[in-house]
């Protein structure tokens, strides 16, 4: 791909991937005051519990959205099952900011908000694993790992927008406005963002691997079923490094904000404030995880990132649960080291482990099975754990609990893949790398 258009490729993902992760994001920092708006119920730890429990039936969604959307990347392009994920985000989250509340319109109200994030849920059923294929597929292949890189961080990019706008309304409006109609703000905000990601992506030509699919005719009509019947271990290899990814983000972009306002009873600017700086320094870390796995590999850096959440939550939630500003940063940054190395290692492998005719569809299911029923529900559990328990520390233990079981499965058999001929349909990931250069590259 020539640098001008591998530039545009990447802005394009950029954006579109901010926008979708913004969306949730927001959502994130909002639970506490959706969970007051749209349930009733006169606890505020039942209120949050309501609204990440629809946090997660988000999640749920997302398997479903990846068979919906996976099979079109494979059949008719990468950049059009981007395009329609980013579209369907955008007006989901938009309607989110002018549903009614649960004094207006009742019962109605959680389940409209249940529906719209159903329909958030199928539209990034698609994208992380889309956005990896069409931003991949076109990268040098020395720097594969650096150009995936852009999706984690433009992902903690997304959250840290999310928590700025939250704490800039913290600062202006009072409680109660916040309450009677700040909170919308953000998510109105959503539809621009959606048609500058919907027209970034639409003004693209499809990747290399794809365009040398269809011009030697070998574009799978099936994926689905040709793809996860002949893609078992990579998929199942999928579920256990993407589930240690996937709740090690929503732990550090969306439980945490949660965590220091209802556990430890911080107020909203400062919880905000806090989290979006610890998702700063994670989003400063990408690319240089990025360096380094196509440095060292994607296996040895997924391990080490792995280890890390099994030997780190436990110390890192004491520390925090002393409510010290300054501990509770040091716990964010040991949360984000080991966070970047699992992330940007997971973005690459979803394209390396997959032959190329079923790779949208074939990430996608394991990606997303894993998003689904072990990181989704994260939040949820860690809210779960602290209330039922009483204590600061316990819900570090799903996170170890996640990361020492997928440890297992990973150190015994993930391969190294950072050689993967990405254009080939035939996986050996112990042969050396000889794709072919197509014209223009």
């Amino acid at each position: 791909m020539h640098h001008q258009k591998l530039g545009q490729a990447t802005f394009a993902v950029g954006v579109g991937n901010f926008m979708e992760w913004y969306d949730f994001a927001v959502y994130g920092f909002f639970a506490v005051i959706i969970g007051q708006l749209f349930f009733a119920g006169d606890s505020p730890a039942v209120g949050i519990l309501s609204a990440l429990a629809v946090f997660a039936v988000g999640f749920f969604m997302r398997p479903l959205g990846g068979l919906i959307l996976g099979p079109i990347g494979d059949r008719y392009g990468r950049r059009a099952a981007l395009s329609i994920s980013v579209l369907a985000m955008g007006l989901a989250t938009t309607i989110i900011g002018i549903l009614p509340t649960y004094e207006t319109i009742g019962i109605a109200a959680p389940l409209l908000l249940v529906l719209m994030r159903c329909v958030q849920g199928l539209s990034a059923g698609g994208e992380w694993t889309g956005s990896a294929a069409f931003l991949i597929e076109g990268a040098p292949k020395r720097r594969r790992a650096l150009f995936g890189s852009v999706i984690s961080a433009t992902a903690a990019l997304a959250s840290m927008a999310g928590s700025g706008f939250a704490l800039w309304l913290s600062t202006i409006m009072t409680e109660q406005q916040i309450l009677d109609y700040g909170w919308r703000i953000p998510f109105l905000a959503a539809l621009p963002l959606a048609a500058i990601g919907l027209y970034v992506r639409m003004k693209l030509d499809d990747t290399p691997v794809f365009n040398q699919l269809q011009a030697t005719h070998h574009v799978d009509a099936a994926p689905l079923k040709h793809g996860a019947k002949k893609n078992l271990k990579p998929i199942l290899l999928s579920i256990a490094f993407a589930a240690v990814q996937g709740l090690g983000y929503y732990y550090l972009a969306t439980y945490v904000v949660n965590y220091l306002q209802v556990t430890l009873e911080l107020d909203r600017a400062n919880a905000l404030l806090l989290s979006g700086i610890g998702l700063f320094i994670y989003m400063c870390l990408c690319p240089v995880a990025g360096l380094l796995s196509d440095r060292f590999g994607r296996r040895k850096l997924n391990i080490i990132g792995t280890i890390g959440y099994v030997v780190l939550p436990i110390p890192v939630f004491m520390i925090m649960a002393t409510g010290n500003p300054a501990l509770i940063i040091l716990g964010l940054i040991l949360l984000g080291m080991a966070q970047c190395l699992v992330s940007v290692t997971t973005v690459v492998m979803l394209v390396e482990l997959f032959p190329a005719s079923t790779r949208a569809t074939s990430s996608a299911i394991g990606f997303n099975i894993a998003l689904a029923f072990i990181a989704g529900p994260g939040p949820y559990a860690g809210a779960f754990l602290a209330a039922s328990t009483g204590s600061a520390v316990a819900p570090a233990f799903y996170q170890v609990f996640v990361a020492a079981l997928a440890l297992i499965v990973l150190a015994k058999w993930l391969p190294e893949s950072s050689k993967q001929n990405i254009y080939s349909d035939s996986m050996d990931w112990h042969a050396k790398n000889s794709e072919p250069v197509p014209s223009g590259k």
